[in-house]
């Protein structure tokens, strides 16, 4: 990554990116977490199992160092107490190295958490190239991580090599000792300066935990770009998403203009509102729309309706109402049936009246809309409006 990318990777990593990182591998994990927890499990091991362990060293010792001169001529029988001793130094080592790879993992997951992914076991060919893998050797974060690995070197060393100055009279009284005292005075020296060395290693742990997530956090930082990115791709492209929204529009409209001249009546106001219905006696429970639109569409439905000879009438609140609360392909809001029952008995009266059965209706009649139901009731309405109020008329094809 060049110098000029990472100072464009500004912004804090989202949680699409850490989530997509923890499936190739990148976790925040702490060795020192793990080392010390190594070291702590086996100071935990030897406080408690101390003396068991001094018992079966001491039988192991012994026993390899009681031999008859018959088995030293003979390479056979040595071969098989070599074998018998390693046999039991194993069943002694085998349960604490069971133990200790069981801290390892748990060092590992207290850090990092469970995170099983193939993707850093897949094979990558460029990392074999040298040429691209010389800049990952000199880059900054490796030259930090061997400024700590020597400073945690000489942190442990320093505090060994104090210890070993300050008791060095006690190991040398050690070799006076008896074989069991002996062991028991250096196993003590031993956990005395393992737990120097466990307090070095916890204070360094908690100072790396935080350390390796502020590092992979500023490895995942982000740029504007990236972001904008990752923005299209999970929300998705907007322009297509308007595309495709404006298709959807048009397909509705076709279907909705294809029901106009199968419509009953169409009630609007002069220039705002128009919304067609339909009702089928005994197919449905109540009217249903089938068209509505608004301006330029509203205008359509009207001229596609008289076309047809199809009944357009003039009732500006019924229509603002109808237009508000019902919706295409649905039955009217049970508020509005008086209105539109009123509307559809006005409807009849006039077509048998056109056919000479019977004599043309008066004006329509003020009609019953709840005015709760105007979505402009209580607003200062435009002339046209307020014209359609006083004077309802209706218009037919």
């Amino acid at each position: 990554m060049s110098q000029q990318d990472q100072q464009d990777r500004n912004l804090p990593a989202s949680e699409r990116k850490i989530r997509k990182a923890r499936e190739e591998g990148q976790v925040a994990r702490s060795r020192m977490l793990g080392h010390f927890l190594i070291v702590a499990a086996g100071l935990a091991l030897m406080t408690a199992g101390a003396g068991k362990m001094s018992g079966w060293m001491q039988e192991i010792l012994a026993s390899g160092l009681r031999f008859a001169v018959a088995d030293v001529a003979s390479g056979a029988q040595m071969g098989e107490r070599l074998s018998v001793a390693a046999l039991k130094f194993l069943w002694v080592v085998l349960p604490i190295g069971v133990i200790m790879t069981f801290v390892t993992v748990g060092g590992s997951l207290a850090s990092g958490g469970w995170n099983w992914t193939m993707k850093p076991l897949s094979p990558k060919f460029s990392k074999l190239n040298p040429i691209t893998g010389l800049p990952r050797i000199v880059s900054k974060d490796q030259l930090m991580e061997a400024l700590k690995a020597c400073g945690m070197a000489l942190l442990i060393g320093s505090i060994g090599g104090a210890y070993l100055y300050q008791k060095i009279g006690a190991f040398q009284n050690a070799l006076s000792m008896a074989l069991p005292a002996a062991v028991a005075e250096l196993s003590q020296l031993l956990l005395g300066g393992l737990g120097l060395m466990l307090l070095a290693l916890g204070v360094v742990a908690l100072i790396d935990i935080p350390l390796q997530r502020h590092k992979l956090m500023k490895q995942l930082k982000m740029s504007h770009q990236e972001a904008k990115q990752e923005h299209k791709e999970s929300e998705g492209n907007q322009e297509v998403k308007a595309k495709m929204r404006a298709r959807m529009r048009e397909a509705a409209n076709r279907r909705m203009m294809a029901a106009v001249p199968r419509a009953d009546l169409v009630v609007m106001n002069p220039t705002h509102y128009a919304v067609a219905l339909k009702y089928e006696e005994g197919k449905m429970a109540a009217p249903r729309v089938v068209a509505k639109g608004a301006d330029l569409l509203a205008m359509q439905i009207r001229d596609l309706a008289r076309d047809h000879k199809v009944p357009v009438l003039q009732a500006p609140m019924l229509a603002r109402a109808l237009y508000a609360h019902a919706e295409v392909d649905r039955e009217i809001p049970m508020a509005l049936y008086s209105a539109v029952a009123q509307v559809l008995a006005y409807v009849y009266q006039l077509r048998a009246a056109m056919a000479g059965r019977g004599s043309m209706p008066g004006a329509l009649p003020e009609l019953n809309v709840p005015v709760e139901l105007d979505p402009h009731h209580g607003k200062t309405l435009s002339d046209d409006d307020n014209d359609d109020n006083n004077n309802d008329r209706e218009e037919t094809a």
